[in-house]
């Protein structure tokens, strides 16, 4: 059994423990990105019986999203710099 506890501080109103077994490590990173886990104290992952701090890593995972650049129009950005650059030689 494998399973996340995220505990967040809420301050004077105390702290909350958010355990889920059904929420994987993604979800886990996805809620703290798109900000609905704010004030994040610590995440722990247990694993059978063993516990692992794993705040920084999955820290770390949310505040940098992956972008897949596979699709990117790398000329087109080219031509729209250009663009701009043949506006500012006419004025």
């Amino acid at each position: 059994m494998q399973y996340f506890v995220v505990m967040i501080d809420y301050g004077r109103r105390g702290r909350e423990a958010v355990v889920d077994p059904e929420m994987t490590r993604r979800d886990v990173v996805a809620r703290i990105a798109s900000g609905e886990y704010s004030n994040v104290s610590f995440i722990h992952e247990i694993v059978d019986r063993s516990v692992a701090d794993v705040t920084a890593d999955i820290m770390s995972e949310a505040a940098l999203p992956e972008i897949d650049g596979r699709d990117a129009d790398l000329q087109a950005v080219r031509l729209d710099h250009l663009r701009d650059l043949r506006k500012h030689e006419q004025v």
